[in-house]
């Protein structure tokens, strides 16, 4: 599947938006509650997010090398609204003319990267963490098939060498992707999620 820089945009968007839906189902009681990503609470997933919008929008205003833009919210005692505004900014961000001719600077990444790709990742990145949040709450992840398709065909060419995998890193091990599997399990596999055997905590 190609996909052009222009359509990462559109896509991310989409992405995004489902993961705000997703985040504004949670209640005070959930906040706690553990998630998909090992030792963090669903806070903290959710500090992790906004901090990663705020990130990506600086670095599409060529500013992703500071290394403010990246940190996590130190208010978090809404943490819905707090995402719910991390991601207006950095929706706002990709959606400016030119965006992705842009270099984005991502120290996270290792350097800087073409507008486009650096979209790319944002949105597959939140393709995951939307499901990260529908897991956590026992929600269910609402995306159209051609953005699965989309994220699978990004998550096919993250790298897998064990190496660059696992703590400090974006991403888990890869896992075995069984056959049959759908385009969205595919996707959360080969990040290093595994759909099956996890169940809502805490």
């Amino acid at each position: 599947m190609t996909v052009t820089g222009a359509d990462f945009v559109e896509l991310d968007r989409i992405a995004v938006q489902e993961a705000v839906r997703l985040v504004d189902l949670a209640t005070d009681t959930d906040w706690a509650r553990g998630t998909p990503c090992a030792g963090w609470t669903l806070r903290r997933l959710v500090a992790h997010m906004a901090a990663q919008h705020s990130g990506f929008a600086a670095a599409a205003r060529g500013a992703g090398r500071e290394p403010e833009h990246w940190r996590e919210p130190e208010d978090m005692s809404d943490p819905a609204r707090t995402h719910r505004s991390a991601a207006a900014t950095v929706l706002t961000a990709f959606a400016e003319p030119g965006v992705t001719e842009r270099e984005f600077a991502l120290p996270e990444l290792g350097g800087g990267f073409p507008g486009g790709r650096a979209v790319g990742f944002h949105f597959v990145d939140y393709v995951v963490h939307a499901w990260d949040v529908a897991a956590t709450l026992g929600a269910t992840v609402e995306l159209p098939e051609h953005v699965r398709v989309a994220a699978l065909a990004v998550a096919r060419r993250v790298p897998a060498d064990p190496a660059r995998r696992g703590p400090g890193f974006a991403f888990a091990p890869a896992l075995q992707v069984p056959e049959g599997a759908g385009p969205l399990e595919e996707v959360l596999r080969l990040l290093g999620r595994s759909p099956q055997g996890w169940a809502p905590r805490g």
